[in-house]
This record gives structure tokens, C-alpha cells and sequence, in this order.
């Protein structure tokens, strides 16, 4: 983009495995803008809660561990990775341990009221691409562009399976399956800030479209936001 152009803050939402992390941190790229992977923030606070043994019911423990964490998104060797406390934890909140309770530890309203409070100050300039499950309908609602991403369930499964594997970590297909579909029920089912479509978010279904595609849809999208007349700067 050139500089000069007016900035404008991004907000991607939709369910697991559909892709949001990865065209958020492209289309930031490509934009040159902020990428905040607000999931990797969820997963950070569920590691420290796990390492610390907090009781997840107790909202005494909850706030003061709250308290003690600090998140810092940033990269090592060209890698956007997430710090935890000044520790590297990026592989470790991608464990099916962190899979397993994520969800659970996002349905706390503190936690929630905490996290998006530090995610509305990251994006206060704009300039930002950020992804979840409620940035266009709670962290950002007035975001110039919206997107809603979904994908067929086993595409999901497998995207994630190979994501895993990958990353050597052992899990069967059917667990994948299980974990995404119970995540999905208490994302869309929390009484606090659920997953849901903006009314006027634009819904891509990454099922069958090449991350090249998914990138170039969503930046000619930015593109004519960035450019409509009349928006102020």
C-alpha cells in the first residue's frame, strides 16, 4: 500500500481452522499493517492458568493471576510468535492440552473484559488486522472491514490434523474432529461475547480456496474500503 493512505482497522472472525491466523498475518503483510492473533492471547492466559494451577471458578484467583501476565506478540527470526511473561511459548500453546481448555478459560467474563481491553489499546491507531471469534462484534464493531471465515468441518479436521503433525505433535483425527466441534459449541454458545457473523461482515468459505486466493479476495476488499471517498482519516 502506499504511504499516506488512510489506515483502517481489519477485524476477522469465524470458527477453528478456517484459515483466520494465517490470511490476517498475509493481509497485514501485504498491507503492511499490525497483525494481532487474538486467539494466541486466549492461549497464552489458559497456559499461565494451567502452569499455575489457578482455579478457573474462583474469580479472586482468576484477577490476581490476571494480574501477573504479561503478553507481548512480536517476532523471532521473521516468525510472529507470542511471549508469555518474556518466554517464547508458541508451541506450547499450541498443545492439545491448551486445545482442550481454551475454549473454557475464553467463556470468563474477566478474562474476556482484560483481553479485549488490551487488544482495543493495540489497535487504537488502526493499521491493524486483527483475528477471533468477536472482533468484528465486540473488540471493534465499528471496524471499516469485516470478514467471517468457514470451512467444511473435515477440512477443518485435516487442516488442523497436518497442522499438528507437523509441529510433532501426536493426535489422532477423530480427536482433532471431537476438539473443533465441542470448541465451536462453547464459542457460539458462551453467554459472553459468542461467536457470531456480523451483520455486516462479508463471509468467505475457505474450504476450497488457495491461501493466494483467500489473500487476494480479502486484500481487493481492503483495497476499495481504503479508497472509498468520503471516510475520514
Amino acid at each position: 500500500m502506499t504511504t499516506g493512505q488512510r489506515k483502517i482497522t481489519i477485524a476477522i472472525d469465524g470458527y477453528s481452522s478456517c484459515g483466520k491466523s494465517t490470511l490476517a498475518q498475509a493481509l497485514a503483510k501485504r498491507l503492511q499493517y499490525l497483525h494481532i492473533d487474538s486467539g494466541a492471547m486466549y492461549r497464552a492466559v489458559t497456559l499461565y492458568f494451567i502452569q499455575n494451577k489457578v482455579d478457573i471458578y474462583n474469580e479472586e484467583d482468576v484477577a490476581l493471576a490476571l494480574e501477573k501476565i504479561s503478553i507481548h506478540l512480536g517476532f523471532n527470526d521473521d516468525v510472529q510468535v507470542t511471549w508469555l511473561n518474556g518466554v517464547n511459548v508458541d508451541l506450547m500453546i499450541r498443545e492439545p492440552e491448551i486445545n482442550q481448555f481454551v475454549s473454557h478459560v475464553s467463556t470468563l467474563s474477566s478474562v474476556r473484559k482484560e483481553l479485549v481491553a488490551r487488544q482495543r489499546k493495540l489497535g487504537a491507531n488502526k493499521g491493524l488486522v486483527m483475528d477471533g471469534r468477536d472482533i468484528g462484534t465486540v473488540v471493534f464493531p465499528e471496524a471499516e472491514l469485516k470478514l467471517f471465515l468457514t470451512a467444511d468441518i473435515e477440512v477443518r479436521v485435516e487442516r488442523r490434523w497436518l497442522e499438528l503433525t507437523n509441529k510433532g505433535i501426536e493426535t489422532t483425527r477423530e480427536e482433532v474432529r471431537d476438539n473443533l466441534l465441542r470448541r465451536d459449541h462453547i464459542d457460539s454458545t458462551r453467554v459472553d461475547s459468542p461467536l457470531r457473523k456480523a451483520n455486516d461482515a462479508t463471509v468467505i468459505d475457505t474450504s476450497y480456496l488457495t491461501q493466494k486466493e483467500q489473500l487476494q479476495i480479502s486484500f481487493d476488499l481492503a483495497r476499495s474500503v481504503i479508497s472509498t471517498p468520503g471516510l475520514d482519516y
